[in-house]
């Protein structure tokens, strides 16, 4: 049964051209070619980018944070009460949920809010090393790329396709990038948790399928130039989010402007104009239309819708900057909004505590029985 299935997952048919078979691909005459079992290498890889990750957000993100002024604020912990706690984190993260009454209460919720919040120096250790990731990575893949015929002919992306050996620097540019992408969607649940959460998860996702089945069907020259032109813009939006932390608020907001420009031609023209029509047209002129074809262009389609969806986020971000209001001290695209959803939470909470509750709920003791202090924190 399951020689059967891999049988069938392996089948020329899937993931070739017709009248090809994986022997053609075979290593022969000292030439290279791609194989699935090339990317075995990318889990262990994956872990460890995780530890060179912790060491560089210990040794080289905490002292840069900490020249920049950037500390770990001290948080007042709430006290221990296991009735609120319950009630937190299986009802909802509002006292006025609760049916509660008290300002004791609400400084309770208000602590135990702030406890699951990510410090601004975790948030800057983050963008610090997916910064210094996204600028190494983007400036080797343009070395990779740049003196490669395809970069300037789209044409030459298919020329004697796919019986196109790989070149050690292709190598291992996949290996990095996937074993990158490998490591983020490890550490995701750790990570901080932005208003774009589930999109980020859909992107890692497809993401590694997109490289790992451009390897093993050796659409190599057409991955590298999508990994390189998605590193062009990333790393300027860490950059921006490492100046926002630090309190940067001019510098944050001109590398932002950039960013958007650069994400914009990128992403919504060099993108579905030039590549996504190098990969869905040029094809058809060499071999009819496969499976394998018909995959790579449609997880190609998920991402472009994805990036339709953050250049929303982003050309609101930028429509705030033209007319001149105030941004809330955001500057990411996936955390846009979140400045004034929080002052209007703000709001709304004043407002629900100067009504009050209803008396006679039937957890109303816990009110009288809490221990905080009464000091306005």
């Amino acid at each position: 049964m399951l020689q059967t299935l891999y049988d069938y997952f392996w089948w020329e048919r899937l993931w070739l051209p017709v009248n090809l078979t994986w022997a053609d691909l075979e290593d022969r005459d000292g030439r290279v070619y791609a194989k699935a079992s090339d990317l075995y290498i990318t889990l262990p890889l994956a872990l460890l980018f995780l530890i060179v990750r912790y060491f560089f957000e210990l040794y080289v993100a905490t002292p840069l944070a900490a020249l920049l002024n950037i500390k770990e604020k001290t948080r007042l912990r709430a006290p221990p009460n296991a009735t609120l706690e319950h009630f937190y984190l299986t009802s909802g993260k509002q006292p006025k949920q609760s049916g509660l009454s008290g300002r004791q209460v609400e400084r309770w919720f208000r602590r135990r809010r702030n406890q699951d919040r990510p410090s601004l120096l975790k948030k800057f250790r983050e963008a610090s090393w997916r910064f210094t990731f996204y600028l190494i990575a983007f400036i080797a893949g343009m070395a990779v790329i740049v003196d490669k015929p395809w970069f300037y002919d789209m044409k030459k992306v298919w020329e004697g396709y796919p019986i196109q050996s790989t070149i050690p620097s292709q190598y291992w540019y996949y290996m990095i990038e996937l074993s990158f992408y490998w490591s983020l969607l490890f550490s995701i649940a750790s990570d901080v948790k932005r208003k774009d959460f589930k999109e980020q998860i859909i992107h890692h996702v497809a993401t590694i399928i997109l490289i790992s089945f451009s390897w093993f069907a050796n659409y190599i020259r057409a991955g590298t130039l999508i990994m390189a032109l998605h590193d062009s813009s990333d790393y300027l939006l860490e950059s921006a989010k490492m100046f926002n932390y630090a309190g940067w608020k001019n510098t944050c907001n001109n590398i932002f402007i950039v960013f958007a420009i650069v994400f914009i031609i990128t992403r919504l023209v060099i993108l579905p104009f030039w590549i996504l029509h190098c990969t869905l047209v040029y094809p058809l002129e060499l071999y009819p239309a496969f499976f394998g074809y018909y995959f790579f262009n449609s997880m190609m389609g998920v991402l472009q819708l994805l990036h339709i969806f953050w250049a929303y986020l982003i050309l609101r971000m930028a429509h705030k900057f033209i007319t001149g209001k105030e941004l809330g001290g955001v500057a990411s695209p996936e955390t846009s909004g979140q400045g004034s959803t929080i002052r209007k939470t703000q709001f709304l909470r004043k407002r629900q505590f100067k009504k009050g509750w209803e008396e006679g709920c039937p957890l109303k003791k816990t009110s009288s029985a809490f221990n905080g202090p009464t000091a306005t924190e």
